[in-house]
């Protein structure tokens, strides 16, 4: 029996994780999820109706009856703290949130079990009985019977913030807002091998961006009658311009980009809007400075890329939009410094460096928002932005309810801020996130066009004028050190091995560009694809970022490739001296010019491979160079041909080939053999002829006075003759003939310097080498 229960139990255990689980239904003020879509107007004036909108949904499980809406108007709320804590607060609270205004509720009747339904409460000003300027909380309620809720009660509440200010503020706050341009990188740094160099696009996506109803057609729709700073990444100018003109997507082989009319729209659209606008060019690709400062620091080079990146930025924004925009501001990533960024930051030039204020804390209890701009020495200013208006739009704006909240909410803290010390003008800069959506950009508009409509405590400024600000003496001017820079941010940067990879990159692409006889078809595309790979839109996206930085690479390397040397097969060198031919190809669009190219023999005692020649290649072809060698013993030889560049640096990669040198040839040792055995033949004959001349003087008689003594003997008619021009001439003719047949023609040279010129295949085997 025991055993019985003890399986019966663990059956019933094991069945526990099957069974579904039973969730409790709200009840209480949380009954019915009541959510308030939109306030109009956000700010009313006296005189003004406050119409509220918006959505009931009964989240119970019994039909609600007697149901009924009432707007609620709260106490003045005490500081920009309790705006943000009313904000997180749900449910109703009696008493906190207010009483129902008279007369003015909404009947409802039935509200079944998960069903929606819209409602719109209107209240004249006058009757929320408002006081003395400031933020009071609002509020709308649903009530009814419920099966839980039997005599009727709150199931249901909403809160929103109702600012309130009857006439102009004495100083009114200055307010900037940052309205930034920037998008995600797509170009790449490949074009095409012709005369335009034809863009490729890593994907065609940034059209959907730039088409009517994209994300940044509306940034320049809003954008343009709105009081705000454009702050443009450069890079995306340049890439739609690129989009302007024919270009290809994924590689030069990919389908043609067909979006040419959208773009140049956009550019059309953003040109007039700047026109009444300031203009804040980031460096060019918005590069990462908190990386570059914690991880790019230590890689030579890695922050020589700012000051182009900057002048590259003014020139870009000058050449596509016709403005001057400036250049002397920095942004690190969510406005998070330490001392190392802000020297970064400043190092090219960017004297301004926009921060938040959750990075750069007040630590000096002040009792008010400070001015943005703060002095951190050497000429340098922190524009600190307020973290909580820029923050505030940063939630999924899709949902009406959402962004009706976040735009009261904004609305309500600039005129808190005002309220803090009316009599002390402040100017407060808001920095958004850098790439708002669509729905972000809505809100984020509705809400400046709401401040922009009552006008009665805050007026526009724009970026360059916040920077100059007069300082608030009391605000904290100290930058963080290291410890404090958020873990959160520290994680995603981009890492050293990144930096050094780029750093080889941009070695490889200088060793390249000093080749080529137009350089700056290949410095601009890859320049522009090395700054792309600092950016700050590669944060949380590793993976993305290491196969940029490899494409960029891989591409670089295989343009470098296409000028080589044709490799050679072994050559034969018969005679003391000859010429060995080796071809250099261009495949390349553009020709090279002042490169080096040098043999080296692994023997020079047995092979001189001749001189170093500077050549010169036009794109597209091969051409062959001849090297005067000579020999000086028989046997073979190992013969390296390298190009270098220039400035003598190695380029690409060598080419090995074996030479077999024959300096001395069986004709030639034929041709020795026989003068020698001449030589041999004329002694022996000049011998037996003076033997038989002393044979006839002994067989004539005397040696003193006979005819050889006075005649032919005496005389020499041996030596004349015989001696000096009779046979033993001949045998000196036959030691020119030897002579001469040692200087026969040498063997015909090849008819062509090599096939290399046509051909990129190596040479066939056993090629015999010119004398």
């Amino acid at each position: 029996m025991t055993l019985l229960t003890g399986v019966l139990l663990l059956v019933g255990l094991l069945q526990v994780p099957h069974a579904p689980s039973a969730q409790a239904a709200p009840t209480g003020s949380r009954t019915v999820d009541v959510t308030i879509d939109s306030m109009s107007p956000s700010a009313p004036s006296k005189g003004d109706t406050v119409t509220v909108s918006g959505t009931l949904i009964n989240d119970g499980r019994s039909t609600i009856t007697d149901a009924k809406v009432a707007m609620h108007r709260g106490a003045a709320i005490g500081g920009r703290s309790s705006i943000e804590s009313l904000s997180r607060r749900t449910g109703y609270l009696p008493g906190a949130d207010g009483e129902a205004v008279d007369g003015h509720s909404q009947k409802i009747g039935k509200l079944e079990p998960g069903v929606s339904q819209p409602f719109s409460l209107s209240v004249p000003v006058k009757d929320l009985d408002l006081g003395k300027d400031g933020v009071y909380q609002l509020g709308i309620s649903l009530s009814g019977r419920s099966a839980a809720a039997p005599s009727g009660q709150v199931l249901g509440f909403d809160r929103t913030f109702l600012p309130w200010q009857e006439s102009d503020a004495e100083k009114k706050t200055q307010l900037t807002y940052m309205w930034p341009l920037i998008s995600s990188t797509h170009l790449t740094a490949e074009t095409n091998p012709d005369a335009q160099q034809t863009p490729v696009f890593r994907d065609d996506d940034l059209a959907a961006e730039l088409a009517p109803g994209g994300r940044l057609q509306q940034m320049v729709a809003l954008g343009k009658n709105l009081p705000v700073t454009f702050v443009i990444d450069p890079d995306l100018l340049a890439t739609v311009d690129a989009m302007t003109k024919p270009y290809r997507v994924n590689s030069p082989d990919g389908p043609i980009g067909k979006n040419q009319a959208v773009a140049k729209q956009w550019l059309n659209d953003l040109e007039k809007a700047v026109k009444t606008h300031e203009v804040v060019a980031l460096p060019f690709a918005d590069p990462d400075l908190a990386s570059l400062a914690h991880h790019g620091k230590g890689v030579p080079s890695a922050l020589s890329h700012l000051g182009p990146a900057t002048d590259l930025a003014d020139k870009t924004v000058d050449t596509i939009l016709g403005v001057e925009p400036r250049t002397d501001f920095a942004w690190p990533v969510d406005g998070a410094i330490d001392s190392s960024i802000v020297d970064v930051a400043t190092s090219a030039g960017a004297h301004n460096v926009i921060t938040r204020s959750d990075s750069l804390r007040e630590a000096g209890g002040l009792s008010y928002t400070p001015t943005a701009a703060r002095p951190i020495g050497g000429g340098n200013t922190a524009v600190v932005a307020d973290a909580q208006l820029s923050r505030a739009f940063e939630g999924d704006m899709s949902k009406a309810g959402n962004s009706a909240h976040a735009v009261q909410e904004f609305v309500a803290q600039t005129e808190m801020i005002n309220l803090e010390d009316p009599g002390r003008q402040r100017s407060i800069v808001v920095a958004p996130q850098r790439m708002p959506s669509v729905s972000q950009a809505q809100a984020m508009a509705t809400a400046l066009r709401d401040l922009k409509q009552s006008d009665r405590w805050t007026q526009p400024l724009n970026l360059g004028g916040a920077a100059k600000a007069k300082p608030d003496r009391a605000a904290t001017r100290h930058v963080p050190s290291g410890s404090a820079y958020p873990s959160s941010l520290r994680r995603q940067e981009l890492p050293t091995e990144a930096f050094r990879q780029i750093q080889s990159t941009q070695a490889a692409l200088d060793d390249y560009q000093v080749i080529l006889a137009q350089p700056e078809r290949v410095v601009t595309p890859f320049g522009n694809a090395i700054m792309r790979e600092m950016s700050t839109q590669w944060r949380g996206d590793p993976t993305g970022a290491k196969a940029y930085r490899h494409s960029v690479r891989s591409y670089l390397d295989g343009l470098t490739k296409k000028v080589h040397l044709i490799q050679k097969s072994e050559a034969t060198l018969s005679g003391r001296s000859a010429t060995i031919p080796v071809t250099v190809q261009n495949n390349l669009f553009q020709g090279v010019k002042d490169m080096t190219l040098r043999l080296t023999s692994s023997q020079p005692n047995r092979l001189d491979a001749g001189k170093p020649q500077t050549i010169t290649v036009d794109g597209g072809h091969s051409q062959s160079f001849k090297f005067d060698t000579t020999a000086n013993a028989n046997g073979r030889a190992w013969v390296t041909a390298q190009l270098y560049t220039a400035d003598g640096k190695p380029y690409g990669e060598p080419m090995t080939f074996q030479v077999n040198v024959t300096e001395i040839t069986a004709t030639v040792m034929l041709v020795i053999a026989g003068g020698v055995l001449l030589l041999v033949l004329a002694g022996v004959r000049i011998y037996l002829q003076r033997k038989r001349a002393a044979g006839r003087r002994a067989e004539d008689g005397t040696d003193g006075e006979g005819t050889d003594g006075d005649g032919t003997d005496g005389d020499g008619t041996d030596g004349e003759g015989a001696d000096g021009d009779g046979t033993d001439g001949d045998t000196g003719t036959d030691g020119d003939n030897g002579g001469t047949d040692g200087d026969q023609p040498e063997q015909p040279s090849d008819p062509t310097p090599d096939t290399g010129s046509e051909s990129s295949g190596p040479s066939g085997s056993g090629e015999k080498v010119d004398r």
